[in-house]
């Protein structure tokens, strides 16, 4: 893990899922995943978009920053259709499912909206991929 991601774990975790800096008042989670090809547990700070109803929902992005191929956690997330998140100081499984069409593009464009940078991470991205938008509800308890 980068020592960037590091102090927003830190950060994170210190203050019930509030960060500073280029992230001051965004909305952020945490993400655990395992590696597909290493196997390792891992963990991925990102901002989220929260869905306009239901508190279960949230919407991630596979920015990567504008770079030309999508993140290793999109993969990891898709392949293994489930993760568990941290948001505020709350810990819980989440389902895992990728937005496409219309849909994406209402999700995204709100990001984009909200946040601007997500405009700009598509214009880099522009005729290479299409960011990819991925819905995590909250999983049904099994106890």
């Amino acid at each position: 893990m980068s020592d960037w991601n590091a102090k927003i774990i830190d950060e994170f975790r210190a203050n019930e899922g509030r960060v500073g800096g280029p992230f001051t008042g965004a909305p952020m989670v945490l993400v655990h995943h395992r590696g597909r090809k290493s196997g390792r547990e891992l963990v991925s700070p990102m901002m989220y978009l929260p869905h306009e109803t239901d508190d279960d929902v949230i919407f991630v992005f596979a920015s990567k920053g504008g770079a030309p191929e999508n993140p290793g956690w999109y993969y990891n997330l898709t392949s293994a259709g489930r993760a568990t998140i941290e948001r505020g100081s709350e810990t819980y499984a989440v389902e895992v499912r990728e937005v496409t069409g219309d849909e994406r593009e209402r999700r995204f464009d709100e990001q984009a909206r909200r946040y601007p940078g997500f405009a700009e991470y598509a214009e880099k991205t522009a005729g290479i991929r299409l960011i990819p938008v991925l819905e995590l509800t909250r999983a049904a308890s099994t106890g």
